[in-house]
This record gives structure tokens, C-alpha cells and sequence, in this order.
């Protein structure tokens, strides 16, 4: 069995790409050569994989540590540590998990709102991954022993349409879609107050300085993001329901997008949460806001899904329907009392 592998490169071409771009590009193009391990058996390599390693401080140039947006000087010599994946040390649990697709590369699930996507080092259990693994024979492990094919993430009050990856190959090539953005991804959303939303929001996000639990628009070192916005209907002045489509897939995207132009999600514990003195939470229907005492999170699902099969290239496209959660509160904003 593999123990890993040390991929190096010793002599940098001049570039303006990021360490962890022009890294990538470099391991993945073949270039540089392996000093344990063979490449005939290395591991591909995805972006959000190599980021792990540079956040791990496996990557190195110099001998130094390299952070993912630093510009690396030409000439250089760089390493990755790539460790050989630990054998799979998660416990199956039978929670049944509503299917869209399920094929011998890959399944397609409705993921249920109030569940974490994978395990961490503070979460052991009770994950979408943990129901996955009683309910596939397998799954890829390109994401490693916690991540098992893991492609994408939903928050964990999020619900919706997710694919996970049952083979490498799989998993590899939907990386590279999603990094290309050739998916289609449309969410719903019950917001507060009429649509202001713009009908196309572009901005940067990344980490909220002052808070590092949460991400913010426009901030410095932030990562391009574009949602397009749409609205479904209204309930009256106090409510609405937006379609927002993904150009891109940042974290907490419709979030903040939508409560950054005016309207914040139903039940949002992070961002735009009114207080009970609040206008906006007064002006819901009581039984809109008894519903929305009850979600665990955001009235936010993932309701399509679309891309094209990594494997046979068949355009694949799904319509997750909403939780009973979700419905209810939608019926509950029609309430006038």
C-alpha cells in the first residue's frame, strides 16, 4: 500500500498566478517529478484539495511554508506532502436519505435541512456522509478519510439537490465542472419584505473581518461571485419568495447576497436574524413566524441541479422537491391574520 507521495518542481517559471493555481496547473499539466511514490499511482489533485495541504503546511517552498494566494518567485523550488488516504474510519449510520439518481459513478440526493454535509474534528457523527455510507457500497476517496465523495457542500440548514461522488474518476472530472462553473445550480429562498434584490449581483466574498464565523461582501483578498436573482411571488409587503441562480459558488453566496440588497432569509440565524421587537418579524403573520421559530435554520433549498455526466457526458439535470418545513411556511405567509 502507498505512504504517500512527495511531489517537487525546481525551477519555477515567472507567473502571476496564486501559489495554489499555478501549483495545480503544474501537478495536474504532469510536470515536476515524484521523490516518493510513483506517479503512476499518485492521487489526482483538485484545487480545494491542494488548498487543504497549503492550509496543512504540506506545501512548501524553499522550505518554507507557502500560503494559497501568495505569487511564488520564479526559479524556486516547491514540494507537496500528499499523505496516502487512511483507511475509512467513519461508522454507517441507517438514516434514509430521499435519492434523485443513483448510478455506478455517482448518486444524487435530496439532502435534508438541519444536516451537516461530512464529519470534522468537532462533528464525529450523525452526518450526510455517515447515511451515505449505509446506504452506497462506496464512495470516491479524493476527498479524503472525512470527505468521502464530497464534492460540493450545502450548508448545514440548507436543504436540496446534491451530488456525491462513487468513483475517482467521477469525482475528479465533477471538480473540474463546478471549478468551470458548467452546472446549473437554483435555489429558493423565503425572504423578508418586498423583492429589491438586483437582477444580477456581482461582488467579491470572503471572510467577514470583524467576524470570522461569517463571509462579507466587497471585502479585500475576497473571491468573485455573481448570483442571479428572480421573484417567484409575494406575500403582501412582509415577504417573498426569490428564485436565485449561481454563477458562481462561494460560501454562503444567496445568503449574503440576498441580505445584502435588502432581503435577508426567513429563519437566518447568521445574517439579518430580526429581533422579536423587530418591524420586519412583526409585520409576518403569526403563523408565519411560529414557522419560522420552528426551521433550524434559513428557508433556503437547493431545487435544481443540473450538469453533465462526468463519465457518459449525458446532460443531467434534477428538481429537488422542498421540505414539508419549507411548504408550510409558504402556506403560513398566504395567512393575511
Amino acid at each position: 500500500m502507498a505512504t504517500g507521495w512527495i511531489w517537487s518542481y525546481s525551477n519555477l517559471p515567472d507567473s502571476t498566478l496564486r501559489a495554489d493555481q499555478l501549483l495545480l496547473k503544474l501537478y495536474q499539466d504532469g510536470l515536476g517529478c515524484f521523490e516518493t511514490g510513483s506517479q503512476a499511482d499518485a492521487p489526482p489533485l483538485s484545487r480545494s484539495r491542494l488548498q487543504r495541504l497549503i492550509e496543512e503546511g504540506r506545501v512548501t517552498c524553499e522550505g518554507r511554508p507557502v500560503g494559497s494566494s501568495e505569487k511564488l518567485p520564479a526559479g524556486a523550488a516547491v514540494r507537496i506532502d500528499i499523505p496516502a488516504p487512511r483507511t475509512l474510519e467513519l461508522i454507517p449510520e441507517d438514516r434514509p436519505i430521499p435519492v434523485l439518481h443513483e448510478d455506478e459513478h455517482l448518486i444524487v440526493v435530496n439532502k435534508p435541512q438541519g444536516l451537516t454535509v461530512h464529519p470534522s474534528e468537532t462533528q464525529t457523527e450523525g452526518t450526510l456522509v455517515h447515511a451515505l455510507l449505509h446506504q452506497v457500497t462506496n464512495l470516491s476517496g479524493v476527498g479524503g478519510v472525512l470527505r468521502p465523495g464530497i464534492v460540493h457542500r450545502l450548508d448545514k440548514n440548507t436543504s436540496g439537490a446534491m451530488v456525491v461522488s462513487k468513483t475517482d474518476a467521477a469525482h475528479q472530472r465533477l471538480v473540474e465542472t463546478f471549478a468551470a462553473h458548467a452546472i446549473e445550480r437554483r435555489y429558493w429562498a423565503l425572504c423578508y419584505g418586498r423583492y429589491a434584490s438586483p437582477a444580477r449581483i456581482e461582488s467579491t466574498i470572503g471572510r467577514n473581518p470583524s467576524d470570522r464565523k461569517k463571509m462579507a461582501m466587497d471585502v479585500k483578498e475576497g473571491r468573485r461571485a455573481v448570483t442571479h436573482t428572480r421573484a417567484l411571488g409575494h406575500y403582501g409587503a412582509h415577504a417573498c419568495w426569490i428564485e436565485a441562480t449561481l454563477e458562481t459558488g462561494r460560501t454562503h453566496q444567496v445568503r449574503v447576497h440576498l441580505t445584502g440588497h435588502g432581503n435577508s432569509l426567513l429563519g437566518d440565524p447568521t445574517y439579518g436574524a430580526p429581533t422579536s421587537r423587530n418591524a420586519k418579524w412583526l409585520a409576518l403573520p403569526a403563523r408565519a413566524r411560529a414557522c419560522v421559530q420552528q426551521l433550524p435554520g434559513q428557508a433556503l433549498h437547493a431545487r435544481v441541479l443540473g450538469f453533465k455526466h462526468p463519465i457518459t457526458g449525458e446532460m443531467l439535470r434534477f428538481e429537488a422537491p422542498p421540505p414539508d418545513a419549507f411548504t408550510e411556511l409558504q402556506r403560513a405567509l398566504e395567512d393575511t391574520r
